[in-house]
């Protein structure tokens, strides 16, 4: 057992606790062998004057001074009758130093004669008075050295602290014993399973059953398996997405090879002699080309590979005019009943990776047509740019249904985030790192029953 322990340190504290109060009480114990010790000082010198009384007061020299030293007292003086009569005496070797009257019941001069006592090592007479038993007298008075007294208070006060100290030693073992069965074993068993599941958290064998008796305790275990099914379930979760994440960089291989064939035929595709077909081909074209940076994206995110944005300075209103074109003709071949307006400054020009801010904003505004769509009722989608001093600002909000709250718990989180029924949450999770790749910040600024509102900042300075 060490001091560096919960069970060496009960102990420790055990045994000072202990001793402090045997402390406490040592002062009050010793005044009361005091006061004994006195008492029967007392009582033997009524004895022996009983003595000289029996004998008419007449008694040999030697038998006196042998009757005074059993006694321990120099002098006895009884009052009877209202007379004070030396009964017994005896040479003093110095003169009488203080009187101590055990009829004056004062319980703190007592305390404070006998701390006095105690400290003094210089050996006194003194005169005590006190009341004779069975009603012998008035009074009896003895004269008495203090050195035998004081060495049997310390000799009272070092067998009273030799006994606290082992009544101390007993009561920190029990007190240990019980700590380690009631305490540091249950605490043991936690850091037992703590050990146990951090060398295999997948398997669930190793989260613990709270099983303690002790509320403290079992509250640790609860919250630890609470813990470590959360842990063990996100391990899993995260493990599932990894599988996923492969799946979807092969995915994304093979569809970038089938895209680029498509690429190809739409280029041919500009040649037609057919005019709506010229005039459409360019859009394919553009459509095609995302689709297949889409997927080359995806294959860089699979890596872990965060593409660097490529900056340039151009003006926001036609990537916005772009955006809102082709969520429009999403929105009139799915239900017509969504309405764009857009509110870009014409010279507003501003500093970032085209592709990736169209992006950023093909995902918000697709996310807040799919929301107003699924409400089947008509909505509007409204797309603003501003700068300031530091930033140039871009807003995008809906007149939707706002966000459930599972979707604002795990906002721009990845599978966890989806805002629509069957949502995947990929698109604001993709956003929001295309964002910060651009060192500014997309934001929730709010969402309730009137629809919710988006804000992008980006740094004029990076």
């Amino acid at each position: 057992m060490t001091f560096n322990s919960i069970s060496g340190r009960f102990a420790l504290l055990t045994i000072v606790f202990v001793v402090l109060a045997e402390l406490l009480i040592l002062v009050p114990s010793v005044t009361n062998f005091r006061r004994a010790y006195l008492e029967t000082r007392l009582e033997r010198a009524q004895i022996a004057s009983l003595a000289l009384l029996a004998t008419d007061e007449s008694i040999a020299a030697d038998l006196e001074s042998e009757l005074l030293e059993n006694a321990g007292v120099f002098n006895v003086v009884l009052r009877r009758d209202d007379v004070r009569q030396l009964v017994l005496s005896s040479p003093l070797p110095r003169p009488i130093s203080a009187t101590f009257d055990l009829r004056d019941r004062s319980y703190w001069r007592s305390v404070r004669d006998t701390v006095h006592r105690m400290l003094s090592t210089k050996p006194e007479i003194i005169r005590v008075i006190g009341q004779p038993v069975r009603e012998a007298g008035q009074l009896i008075e003895i004269t008495m050295d203090t050195a035998p007294m004081r060495t049997a208070m310390i000799d009272f006060a070092v067998r009273l602290l030799a006994v606290s100290a082992a009544f101390s030693v007993l009561t920190a073992l029990l007190l240990n014993l019980a700590a380690q069965r009631l305490i540091v074993g249950p605490i043991r068993r936690v850091i037992g399973h703590m050990t146990a599941y951090s060398a295999s958290p997948e398997d669930s064998r190793t989260i613990i059953t709270p099983s303690a008796r002790m509320a403290e305790v079992r509250a640790a275990e609860t919250a630890l398996a609470t813990m470590q099914r959360a842990v063990t379930a996100s391990l899993k979760q995260r493990e599932r997405l990894a599988q996923l994440g492969q799946a979807v960089a092969k995915i994304s291989h093979d569809l970038r090879n089938v895209l680029s064939t498509s690429q190809i035929l739409a280029d041919r595709m500009e040649d037609s002699d057919d005019p709506a077909v010229r005039r459409a081909a360019p859009k394919l074209v553009n459509s095609i080309s995302r689709a297949v940076n889409l997927c080359e994206t995806t294959l860089a995110f699979g890596k872990a590979e965060e593409p660097q944005p490529t900056m340039s300075i151009f003006n926001l209103a036609p990537l916005v005019a772009d955006v809102v074109e082709a969520e429009t003709l999403a929105a009139e071949a799915d239900s017509g009943t969504v309405d764009f307006v857009t509110d870009v400054p014409a010279g507003l020009r501003i500093r970032a990776d085209r592709e990736q801010l169209h992006r950023v904003l093909s995902n918000l505004a697709r996310n807040a047509r799919q929301a107003i769509e699924a409400t089947r009722r008509p909505g509007t989608i409204e797309i603003s740019g501003a700068e300031d001093e530091t930033h140039w600002c871009i807003r995008v909000g809906d007149t939707g249904p706002g966000l459930p709250q599972k979707a604002r718990d795990n906002l721009f989180q990845a599978f966890t985030g989806g805002i629509r029924k069957g949502g995947t949450g990929l698109g604001l999770a993709i956003a929001a790192d295309l964002v910060r790749g651009h060192g500014g910040t997309l934001e929730l600024v709010r969402s309730d029953a009137d629809g919710s509102e988006f804000l992008l900042r980006l740094p004029r300075e990076i």
